[in-house]
Order: C-alpha cells, then structure tokens, then sequence
C-alpha cells in the first residue's frame, strides 16, 4: 500500500486493508496549516491520515482498540455553553482560539502558566520549559485578570490548575492560590515536580492551611513516572526518586491529597504502570493515579508514530500487570470532552496492598454506569440524580481530595445494594470516603500528528493566557499558540516546535529549548508516504 492508502493492483481489483471511519480536520506537525484528515480501522487499531500539500503524507496511531473506539461513541453528552466566548470565528478551528463559539463545551478545568521557567530541564516536557533566559513570569495584576476570565466564563468554576514551567519557584505562587480562593473557583491544583516539596516544609505547611479554608481546596498534581533509575533520568534527567518520596510524605503530614501524574512512553516505563497504582493505594497523601500516554509536543524523546502508546494500550497493560485487581471494562469514556480523549475509573478500598485485610473493588462492578452515562441508547434511567452524580465524576473537573467529589461519590454508593464484595466492606468503606475512595484517570492529549478536530471542538481543559483567551489544551500545544504567547511575553521570537518524530529526522533540527523546530532548508517535501 503506499502512503495515500492507496492499494496497487494493476488489472485487478482489490479490497482495502482498511475500514474509512470518519473524515475530518488536522494539521500538518511540520507548517501547522490546517489540512484534511481521514479516520480510518485497520487490525482493530485506529489510525488519523492527513496530507499537507508542501510536506506529503502523515500517518500516526490514534487509539489501540477500535471496537472500544466505536463503542465510546454512546457516550458523548451534550456540551454545555460557557457563559462568554473570548474570541470570534473568522477562519474556523483550530485557528480561532479561544474561546470562540463553534467550541462545543465550556471549561472544566482551567489552567494557569505562571512562568516558562523551571528548576528541571526534562527530556519530555511538553511545555518546553528549562533554565531558559528568555522566558517570562506572570504578574500579579495578570493573574488577576486570568482568573476573572475564567470565572466570566463559568460563573462558578470547578477547577483551576497553576502550572508552568515549575509554578512553586514563582515568588508568588501563594499570592495567587490566595487570588483563587477568593473567587468562586471551588479547588486548585498545583502541577508540580515535588523538588520544593521535598525540601520546604513551610511551604508545604502553607499549602495545607490554605487545603483547610472553608468550601475550597488545594490539591498536588505531582510528576511520579515510576521506580527506575532509567524512568527519572530518560524522562526528567535526573534521579527524583528520593526527592518524590519525600515530597509525598511532607503532604501526607501537612494533610495534603495528591495525584501521582506519570508520563508513559512505550518502551521506557510502560512495565511500571501497575507498580505506580500499587504504590499511590499504599501511600496516605496520595488519592488518585493519572496516566498520561507521552504528549508529542513541546520536548520529547524521539518516537514512531505508528507505535506510540495510546489510551486502551495503557489500561491494557494495567489489566495484564494487576489482573486480579482490574479488569478492562472497569474503565469508562468521559463524556464532557470527546470520549476517547479520557477514561477514568474509582475504586473503594480497604486496607493497603500488602496487608491481610486488603481489598480493592471498582465501583462499575456495583453500578451500572453505562445505564447513566449511555446518551444514545433509548433507555430508562432510574434516578437521574445518580446520573448528575456520574457525569461529574466522569469529567474533566473531578479530582479526588474535593468536598464535592466525595458527595458525588456518596450520591452514587446509595445506589449500591451490596452488602460485601470482594473482600470491601462496602457500608463501612462508604461511610468514610476520604480514605478509601481512589480514582485512576487515563488521559491521551492530541499532539501535532495526532490533532483531529472533531476532538478538539469539545476539549475541556483549557489554558487561560495573559491577553484574556482560554485555548483547548492540545490546540496551545499542537497549533503554535503555545509559541505565540512565549513570545508576546517575552519579546523574543520562538519558532513553532515539530515532533521528534522518526520520520521527520530529515526536516529538523534543535531549537534553543532542547525541542525540534523545522529546519531551514529550501525544497523540503515529503515524498508521499511520511517519510523525508
């Protein structure tokens, strides 16, 4: 077959060795210019195909299932219209972001870049952020406005995330968790690496009094990639491990909750997969895994396209490496964003691994969630306020640690009719949720190979800029808006970043944060198939 799809048979005709799903719209990874793109199955995978007019073919991996690709389908819910929109619609997305009104879903988590600057240079990061000089920190005055756009936005809003670069070094990052709380924004969650976590305690004890102000909440959203020295030093160039693990007992002491954040990348880390659910049930600050199938944006290890781990590969894995604790079908689609973007499952536990009396219990096992969360299938619902519980848990926006997360749990557990199961006993778990509810999330961010924006159009994390925008997240960090805003505010001109893809080796070079950048030479085009 050659790289258009295309099968030569001469004299004969043929069958495809492919399944058209879908058409719809990308981008080109090397120019970024918006281009079509063709779904299409092959051997139950699912792959995106699009066709740039200077630089060819692009093929990449997209989901490692079909069948469960088709299925997510039934759970695609109505968007809900945020209150304003930022932007007009002028050449059509993704190129009016944001938010403009073509967007499909309004902002269930909101994030802050607070800085480009950081006390880490990772291999894989795909802010591409460092110990670069010509970055730049908010102020005070712009966080300000950050937030009020966002609140204009949602009214009352769910989640706001500081992040960078490596928020805790900004000299005000506890300003501005302040400036939060004292908006209707009901939690914040800090994206950190954990370095000065593990070393200040007086910031971690700041933390803690502002996790105790009334109606709010902060919550750690902490790297942790696994156990191996090789993990720490391919993934954040250095070894963290000590500096994690003691990062999770100063929270854990200063009654923090913590999401341990792990970037998968085929063939580096994918065996720890198990091990890092295993060691977040066993530590006492940490409430909830998510797994993040590497995003091939900003700086990343060089990578096959056609191989990359996606969403289903991940929670395969997890099922081969924990098989008496998961099965496949205890995970489900999110359906505030595009369904295949995001699954999550929670479990009610008791005990810790390794103890006599543990016991984990998925709660699809007990519920029927597909029942509640099924917005195709005409179908009786029998308590619409579960079903209200449901959507919120399966969303963007649901962080565990939260006052309403834990309601919204307890909504669900009264439809629950079990007495004892699998080894969890179910009324004295559900009595005290905060020590026993856990959450995994597995979350797969469309990269400049993967963007497709039927996707897109519903994302609902969004990035809020300094100039009052709030950008889908993978569009700031595929189409080049991540780079237009490093350069309004640093004054300094920053190329559009390429995948460190394998078939692109041809057509870039380094740039000066450590990521690819095309590289200038005249006459570079693709030869049909991808490959340069």
């Amino acid at each position: 077959m050659t790289g258009n799809g295309q099968v030569d048979h001469p004299g004969q005709k043929q069958d495809r060795d492919e399944v058209f799903v879908e058409f719809t719209k990308s981008i080109c990874p090397v120019c970024k210019v918006p281009v079509d793109a063709q779904v299409n199955i092959r051997d139950n995978k699912v792959y995106l195909r699009k066709r740039c007019r200077e630089h060819g073919w692009f093929e990449a991996l997209t989901y490692g299932d079909a069948e469960q690709y088709l299925e997510s389908a039934r759970f695609n819910k109505p968007g809900t219209l945020p209150l304003t929109f930022q932007t007009e619609v002028k050449d059509g997305c993704p190129s009016d972001c944001g938010l403009c009104p073509e967007h499909k879903q309004h902002a269930c988590l909101g994030i802050i870049e607070v800085n480009t600057g950081c006390n880490l240079d990772c291999p894989i990061c795909f802010a591409d952020s460092g110990h670069q000089p010509d970055g730049y920190s908010i102020t005070r005055e712009q966080c300000e406005r950050m937030l009020d756009v966002f609140v204009e936005s949602e009214g009352e809003a769910e989640v706001v995330m500081f992040s960078g670069g490596e928020p805790t070094i900004h000299k005000q990052i506890l300003e501005f968790i302040d400036l939060a709380q004292q908006r209707p924004i009901r939690s914040v969650n800090l994206n950190t690496n954990g370095i000065r976590l593990a070393s200040d305690t007086r910031f971690v004890a700041a933390l803690g009094e502002r996790n105790d102000v009334k109606d709010r909440s902060v919550n750690i959203y902490l790297q942790f990639d696994g156990f191996d020295e090789r993990t720490h030093r391919e993934i954040r160039g250095k070894d963290l491990r000590e500096i994690k693990r003691r990062a999770l007992d100063n929270c854990a002491e200063a009654g923090l909750t913590v999401t341990l954040v792990a970037a998968i990348e085929r063939g580096l880390n994918e065996h720890e997969i198990g091990d890092v659910v295993e060691f977040g049930l066993s530590h006492p600050a940490v409430r909830s895994v998510a797994f993040q199938p590497v995003t091939h944006s900003g700086r990343h290890v060089e990578f096959d396209p056609m191989t990359r781990l996606t969403n289903p590969d991940v929670i395969k894995l997890l099922v081969e490496q924990r098989p008496d604790w998961f099965r496949k079908d205890d995970f489900f689609p999110v359906p505030c964003c595009f369904p295949t973007c995001r699954s999550i499952t929670y479990l009610v536990t008791e005990g810790a691994p390794g103890e006599p009396d543990f016991g984990v219990l998925p709660i699809p096992r007990l519920l029927q969630v597909e029942d509640y969360l099924d917005y195709v299938s005409n179908r009786v619902v029998p308590d619409y306020a579960i079903r209200e519980a449901l959507e919120k848990l399966w969303s963007a926006s649901a962080f565990m640690g939260t006052d309403v997360t834990e309601d919204r749990l307890r909504v669900a557990a009264e439809a629950l009719d079990c007495a004892d199961a699998c080894g969890v006993n179910l009324p004295e778990a559900m009595a005290d949720l905060t020590d026993r509810a856990f959450m995994i999330v597995v979350q797969d961010f469309l990269d400049p190979y993967t963007l497709n924006v039927k996707q897109l159009m519903k994302c609902c994390v969004e990035e809020i800029t300094p100039d009052g925008r709030l950008i889908p997240f993978c569009a700031y960090n595929s189409v080049g808006y991540r780079e237009q805003v490093r350069e309004q505010m640093s004054g300094v001109k920053v190329a559009d970043v390429v995948p460190n893809a394998i078939p692109l080796r041809q057509v870039v070079e380094d740039s000066p944060y450590g990521s690819k950048v095309a590289a200038d030479r005249d006459g570079a085009r693709g030869d049909g198939d991808g490959t340069r």
